[in-house]
């Protein structure tokens, strides 16, 4: 699924960045106070790979049917 899709505008394609970032950023103080420095860094890691990877493999409504990536 591409970031961002051809029928979003300016504003949305900005909120969406910006919702991300404070995501990602309470996802690290979380894993951070949970498991430590190296355990909370390693596991932010991690999280953030399966999640970038379920958005590069889900389908978008923009996609040819049967396409594979």
């Amino acid at each position: 699924m591409p970031y961002f899709t051809s029928d979003q505008t300016r504003g949305e394609r900005s909120a969406k960045i910006l919702a991300d970032i404070f995501c990602a950023l309470m996802l690290a103080t979380f894993a951070i106070v949970f498991f430590g420095w190296l355990g909370g860094l390693a596991a932010f890691l991690v999280l953030e790979g399966c999640l970038l990877a379920v958005d590069w493999l889900v389908p978008s409504k923009d996609d040819a049917a049967g396409v594979v990536r």
